[in-house]
C-alpha cells in the first residue's frame, strides 16, 4: 500500500528532531521517491530546492499551454517522534488501520491524491484543467515551502487543493498565527540578597498576567461565525540558571490565532504591540512570526465541483493554520481536505483508518473525472 511506504520514509521537520534524529529530518528522501512515482505515471517532475536538502515538488501532467490548472498540495514533512508509544515509521496495518508519524498529517491525504492521479492517468492530459501534483516542505514549522511557490508559481494557478487531515469536509476559512517570544530582563546577584537584583522570572510572571488579562478581551472582540473568536495561549516559559541565583533574564512563546476580521484590522502582532505599549509592560518582543488566515467564497466552482463530488462533504472551517493560508494570500483560492482526522494529527499513536483512507482516493479518483 503506498500510504505504507511514504510512512517508512522519514521526513521529520529539522525543527521538530533532536540532534540525535539528523538522519530523520527533512525531505529530500521523499521528494526523490515521489519523483519516481509521479514519473511512473506520467508526469514532468522538478524539486525545486528552497534550503538545502529540502526541496518543494512539482509535477506536471499538461504542460503549462494556457489551460486552467489547479494543484493537488499535501506538505512532505511532519512533526517528530519523541514521545511515540508505536513505531513511528513502521506502516503497520493493524485494526483495520495504518500506523506510524504522518498517516493522518499528513501522508494519508497525500497518498489519497496520488492514488486519484493514478486512478485517472490515462486521462489527465485530455482534460480541460490542468491538474498538477505540488508536494511542500516545511510546512510544520515556518512554512518556506508554500511560502516560496506563493511568490514564485501561485499566478499560475486558478485553485489550490491542500492536503490536510479534514475528515473529507471542504475547510475553506481557517485562523491564522502569531508565534512571539517576548523576554523580560533583571539582575543577577546571589539569592542570599535577592533584594539586590531584580527577578526577571517574577517581572515576565506578572507581565504575562497582565497581558492575558487585558489582551484576551481584545482579541475575544474579533469574532467569526464558523471560527469564533481570536485566543492567545502561553505555551513555553523558562529562565533562570540556578536555585541559588537571582535570575536576569526569563522567556516565553506565546501562539495567538486570529481570525479574519482581525488579520484585516492590522492583525495579531499589531495588536500585541500596542497592549504591551498601553501596559507600559516590561516585555521585548525578540521574535515573531505572522501567518495569515484563509477565507475562500463558498461559491467559487471548484468548490462547488468538490462539494457535488460526494454528498457527505460539506463546507467547514477549522482552528488550526496550513500552506493554503500563504497560497491565498497570494491571492491564488485555497481549501484544504483530505481522509483522516485532525485529532489524530501529532499524537503519540498517529493512524489513519484504511476505510477513510480509500473513501479518499475515491473522492479524489472521482473529483478528477469530473473535471473532463
Amino acid at each position: 500500500m503506498l500510504l505504507q511506504e511514504l510512512v517508512q520514509i522519514a521526513s521529520v521537520n529539522p525543527d521538530h528532531a533532536s540532534p540525535e534524529q539528523a538522519d530523520l529530518a527533512g525531505e529530500q528522501r521523499i521528494a526523490d521517491f515521489l519523483k519516481i512515482w509521479l514519473e511512473n505515471i506520467g508526469a514532468e517532475v522538478t524539486l525545486e530546492e528552497i534550503e538545502p536538502g529540502r526541496p518543494n515538488l512539482i509535477a506536471r501532467f499538461i504542460p503549462l499551454d494556457g489551460r486552467p490548472r489547479i494543484l493537488l498540495g499535501p506538505h512532505l514533512d511532519t512533526v517528530g517522534i519523541d514521545n511515540m508509544t508505536i513505531p513511528p515509521f513502521s506502516g503497520e496495518i493493524r485494526d483495520g488501520k495504518i500506523w506510524g508519524r504522518g498517516t493522518s498529517d499528513t501522508k494519508g491525504p497525500m497518498a489519497a491524491m496520488l492514488m486519484g492521479l493514478k486512478n485517472n492517468k490515462e486521462i489527465l492530459k485530455d482534460l480541460p484543467v490542468a491538474v498538477d501534483f505540488v508536494a511542500f516542505m516545511g510546512e510544520e514549522a515556518s512554512q518556506h515551502g508554500s511560502k516560496h511557490f506563493a511568490k514564485h508559481h501561485a499566478a499560475e494557478y486558478a485553485f489550490a487543493i491542500v492536503g490536510e487531515p479534514t475528515s473529507m469536509q471542504v475547510v475553506r476559512i481557517t485562523k491564522g498565527s502569531v508565534w512571539a517570544t517576548l523576554t523580560a530582563s533583571g539582575i543577577s546577584v546571589h539569592s542570599s540578597q535577592p533584594e539586590k537584583g531584580d527577578n526577571a522570572i517574577l517581572k515576565l510572571s506578572r507581565a504575562l498576567l497582565d497581558l492575558q488579562e487585558t489582551l484576551a478581551p481584545k482579541l475575544a472582540a474579533y469574532t467569526d461565525e464558523i471560527l469564533g473568536h481570536s485566543t492567545m495561549n502561553i505555551g513555553v516559559i523558562y529562565g533562570g540558571l540556578a536555585a541559588n541565583i537571582v535570575p536576569n533574564l526569563a522567556t516565553a512563546q506565546i501562539d495567538i490565532r486570529q481570525t479574519p476580521s482581525l488579520y484585516c484590522a492590522g492583525g495579531a502582532l499589531q495588536l500585541l504591540r500596542e497592549t504591551i505599549a498601553e501596559l507600559r509592560l516590561p516585555l521585548d518582543i525578540i521574535y515573531a512570526h505572522e501567518n495569515p488566515p484563509m477565507e475562500t467564497d463558498a461559491e467559487n466552482p471548484y468548490i462547488q465541483k468538490l462539494l457535488a463530488t460526494s454528498p457527505s462533504t460539506e463546507l467547514a472551517g477549522a482552528p488550526w493554520f496550513s500552506d493554503a493560508a500563504h497560497l491565498s494570500a497570494a491571492g491564488l483560492p485555497s481549501i484544504c481536505i483530505g481522509p483522516g482526522s485532525i485529532a489524530q494529527a501529532h499524537t503519540k499513536d498517529e493512524y489513519i483508518e484504511i476505510d477513510r483512507l480509500l473513501e479518499g482516493e475515491a473522492f479524489f479518483t472521482d473529483f478528477i473525472r469530473r473535471l473532463r
